[in-house]
């Protein structure tokens, strides 16, 4: 039960967190949406991406563990489709400048707003795992 309440938390800053860095995931409905988000995506994350992750465990290995993002994007779509009031999408990223590196303005599809999401999510998730542990 705590390991449910763990993943469930987690997952819960996750999203929140990443709808306010990625401007395309966006949930309308208020907290309620976010709350319902959180426990179908700690759902996900506890039964379906092992499967994914079986499933897609061939290409996994022939591309070195490069494919294993897919998964994450794939969770994310799923989840996107299972609650109602959670959107992927598009948007306009202004560009970022700082010491010599810079990342220019462009506008942002649904595809690349997916793997923006599941990179943020990834990072966050894998972070406070490792920090609970």
């Amino acid at each position: 039960m705590k390991i449910l309440l763990r993943y469930y938390l987690i997952n819960l800053g996750a999203l929140w967190f990443s709808s306010i860095v990625v401007k395309g995931l966006v949930y309308m409905g208020g907290i309620q949406t976010l709350l319902l988000a959180a426990l179908v995506f700690a759902l996900i994350n506890l039964i379906l991406l092992p499967l994914l992750k079986i499933l897609l465990l061939p290409l996994n290995l022939l591309t070195l563990g490069f494919f294993a993002w897919v998964t994450n994007v794939l969770a994310l779509y799923f989840l996107t489709r299972i609650v109602p009031n959670l959107h992927l999408t598009s948007f306009y990223f202004p560009g970022f400048s700082t010491g010599g590196f810079t990342i220019p303005a462009t506008d942002v599809t649904v595809f690349w707003t997916a793997v923006i999401a599941s990179l943020v999510i990834g990072l966050f998730t894998n972070f406070f795992h490792w920090l609970s542990h």
